[in-house]
């Protein structure tokens, strides 16, 4: 396992530190009225919280499924961005990514609340230059609520 990259910052997260620009819904540092998920590094992979609000309700008082895979989407994008910027894989082109979403593969194991913060945890599980896979779940109460295998492909504007 690589060291953890030296921040500049290390109060700040993963979004802040390496695509402070982006407008993303989920994790755009500059979208403020996107979810506004912030993500860092832990101990062999990436940690967050995540504080549902009101309006992410399913209709049933639980956190919406697509909020849900909205988050588990952004938070892979932290464990994929550490981990392309550990191995010198630097966005191409001026791009603000290095890698997009080739799929999500999500499973909801049971209902999540809408009151109370949960916790996400991604790590890498597959990396080459061209293609990431990780790993990424959302929990609450330490147990798992929903898991998603994500792919990842290197991204190359036209």
């Amino acid at each position: 396992m690589q060291p953890e990259p030296q921040f500049a910052d290390e109060t700040l997260s993963i979004q802040e530190q390496f695509y402070p620009d982006l407008p993303c819904f989920g994790c755009g540092p500059v979208n403020e009225q996107g979810l506004q998920l912030r993500s860092y590094a832990a101990d062999g992979g990436v940690t967050a919280t995540f504080a549902p609000w009101p309006e992410h309700n399913n209709g049933l008082g639980y956190l919406n499924g697509g909020i849900i895979s909205t988050v588990l989407d952004c938070h892979s994008a932290a464990a994929v961005v550490l981990e392309a910027h550990r191995r010198g894989w630097h966005a191409l082109g001026g791009a603000l990514l290095p890698y997009v979403t080739a799929g999500l593969d999500v499973r909801y194991l049971r209902p999540a609340p809408l009151i109370e913060p949960v916790e996400l945890w991604a790590e890498v599980i597959e990396a080459s230059e061209f293609e990431i896979t990780a790993s990424v779940e959302l929990r609450w109460e330490e147990k798992p609520r929903a898991t998603a295998t994500a792919q990842w492909k290197r991204w190359r504007p036209r």
